[in-house]
């Protein structure tokens, strides 16, 4: 389209003026000054093109992961998961920090794929048979080959334990404490 806009700014104002004699014979001649006004909307609207298509460009690498971004993400999310504390309810055992491995796994490798990566596209999914303390879990992409195995460990932590006060200030007696739980985190590149 660019090439198009910049053809037409480059015909000769007496071939325009022949074309609209024999078109529009009754018409009257057109001053030079309105050909420099169209030559320089014609190569306006073709830089616009040109910009546009630029921008598009970048808008579709930014769509997808590369296997740089997605190798990058997965190392930096396991360091930054490595020695990670959190505390579940000693009644549910329910934490109020994620949903599960899974989701912080996805959550950590998005956030360190920088400002070139999607903010989507990222899976992962626990090996059949994996417990929720501990477990190996397989990292996916959209638009990438690359896999990788995050090893998980979740071990106690109990300097980080919680217990609620009384209504006396002193420790509660309801029975509700958090329990305060450390992961191990460890990736490589390849299948579990």
């Amino acid at each position: 389209m660019a090439a198009v806009l910049v053809a037409m700014a480059c015909v000769r104002a007496d071939r325009v003026s022949a074309l609209r004699r024999r078109t529009h014979p009754s018409g009257g001649q057109l001053p030079p000054a309105a050909f420099a006004v169209a030559r320089a909307v014609l190569l306006t609207m073709a830089a616009i093109c040109v910009w546009q298509g630029a921008q598009a460009r970048a808008t579709d690498a930014d769509s997808r992961w590369s296997d740089a971004e997605l190798t990058s993400a997965a190392h930096r999310a396991a360091d930054d998961l490595d020695g990670y504390w959190y505390r579940e309810s000693s009644l549910t055992h329910d934490t109020p920090y994620f949903d599960d491995y899974e989701s912080l796994i996805e959550e950590k490798v998005v956030r360190y794929g920088g400002g070139g990566a999607p903010q989507s596209g990222v899976h992962a999914s626990a090996l059949a048979g994996t417990p929720h303390s501990d477990g190996d879990f397989t990292l996916t992409a959209d638009d990438t080959d690359r896999t990788f195995c995050f090893h998980v460990t979740k071990s106690r932590y109990k300097k980080q334990d919680y217990t609620p006060p009384g209504i006396s200030g002193g420790e509660g007696s309801a029975g509700y404490r958090e329990l305060a739980y450390r992961m191990r985190v460890r990736a490589r590149e390849g299948t579990c």
